[in-house]
């Protein structure tokens, strides 16, 4: 799986609150999710983002509370993969779950802005900046997390048989 993409970075320790707001967790309608997407954080990210774009951030994204919502909202905003420092863990398995493209590497977190222009291949980790040609490694999944991700989450896995 290779995912291209503008990036939006945060910082560290964006938390599920800010991803997406409590007071929008009467829902559980994906694009009312995404429309509210980081609003409490960057007013202008659901306006700036487009299907397909990288989320990049520091440490601890994804810390707070354990709801789901944060990762649908963010995948459902149209962002195809969320690089980051580290990841709650909490948020990091919601996130797999959903089959939200996620990748811990904070050698390229350093080296890329938000703006630049980023290729990510999960088979073989390799995260590459166009924007500035640098390229960098970090672990790739193991396969059968890629097939989560790649049908869309673990309830779809199951549903096509395709989980051993």
């Amino acid at each position: 799986m290779v995912y291209t993409g503008k990036v939006i970075k945060y910082g560290d320790n964006v938390d599920t609150d800010v991803i997406i707001p409590a007071r929008y967790l009467n829902t559980s309608d994906h694009s009312e999710l995404a429309s509210h997407c980081m609003e409490d954080l960057d007013k202008s990210f659901t306006k700036r983002v487009n299907k397909g774009d990288i989320m990049v951030a520091g440490d601890n994204f994804g810390c707070g509370s354990s709801r789901e919502h944060a990762p649908i909202a963010i995948k459902a905003s149209g962002i195809s993969l969320v690089i980051a420092n580290t990841f709650a863990r909490i948020f990091y398995r919601n996130s797999i779950n959903i089959g939200l493209a996620i990748l811990e590497c904070p050698e390229a977190v350093a080296n890329i802005s938000d703006g630049d222009t980023v290729e990510a291949d999960l088979d073989n980790g390799i995260i590459y900046n166009r924007t500035t040609g640098k390229e960098f490694k970090t672990q790739p999944f193991p396969a059968f997390i890629q097939k989560i991700i790649e049908n869309g989450g673990l309830i779809e896995t199951i549903k096509k048989g395709e989980l051993n």
